[in-house]
């Protein structure tokens, strides 16, 4: 019983300290994904990284759809665990769930950084992160919210029903 609530309090835990750390998991919905990926322009062999990637169904479809080297990044231990078991259905060498933090990540090599967090941690200590990790000509999306302080070089929603997904370049 010790065991039970143990396990389940760590896993309540991760959840609480991942959605405090980004946001707490609200996945991209599926309509989304397509744009979400488009608006990034990716090209094969580019670096593609999801920041709090969930259960993975983005940062799978980029590396399925795009021939990326895609890497997710998941602090809940339980979406953790179902991204791998995600990655396990389209097993691919260049695709790479890590369990861990986002601030601990080093993001140098990126081409593309897809984010869905919260406008409160986009503005500080993420934003701060991008500026100083990011190469020039790095692509930032950012799903439904903007980065404070960051112009967008295009916002993408068709419809007054979509969400806005804005794209942003590290100069």
């Amino acid at each position: 019983m010790f065991f039970l609530f143990l396990v389940l309090f760590l896993i309540f835990f991760t959840f609480a300290w991942a959605g405090k750390s980004l946001a707490p998991w609200v996945p991209c919905r599926k309509k989304d994904i397509k744009r979400v990926l488009s608006i990034a322009e990716l090209k094969p062999g580019e670096v593609f990284y999801e920041l709090g990637c969930g259960d993975g169904r983005v940062v799978v479809a980029a590396n399925k759809n795009y021939q990326v080297r895609a890497i997710g990044v998941e602090l809940a231990v339980l979406l953790y665990i179902a991204a791998k078991i995600r990655q396990c259905f389209n097993w691919n060498k260049n695709l790479e769930i890590r369990y861990g933090s986002l601030f601990k990540e080093d993001l140098a090599s990126a081409d593309v950084v897809y984010v869905f967090g919260m406008p409160q941690t986009l503005k500080a200590k993420f934003k701060e992160k991008l500026e100083k990790e990011l190469k020039p000509g790095a692509r930032v999306v950012s799903y439904v919210f903007p980065i404070e302080g960051w112009k967008p070089i295009k916002i993408d929603k068709p419809t007054e029903k979509d969400l806005n997904v804005y794209l942003y370049f590290k100069s």
